[in-house]
């Protein structure tokens, strides 16, 4: 039987999965944002408001742009140059 997480290190461990997740999809570019929303729905525009809201929770604001930046790990209109394939498309 495993012991129980305390709760201070079950936020570093989620903070620590979610940084892993970030990481994965700006490696994996050639994952297109309508195949993640087609297949598990949610893609990395998602991830950006998620983040954007939790962080209006705290008493952050940041804008929309800068949320996706934290996500894509460049400005969201460069990685659309660079790495969308197929039609424009901008999912919202």
């Amino acid at each position: 039987m495993s012991n129980p997480i305390p709760e201070s290190e079950r936020t570093e461990i989620e903070a620590a999965a979610f940084r892993y997740l970030v990481k994965h999809l700006r490696d994996h570019t050639d994952v297109q944002n309508i195949d993640l929303m087609n297949l598990a729905g949610f893609c990395r525009n998602c991830l950006s408001k998620w983040y954007r809201a939790e962080a209006s929770e705290r008493g952050f604001e940041i804008s929309d742009p800068q949320a996706r930046e934290e996500i894509y790990g460049m400005p969201y209109e460069d990685w659309k140059a660079l790495y969308q394939t197929g039609p424009k498309q901008d999912h919202k």
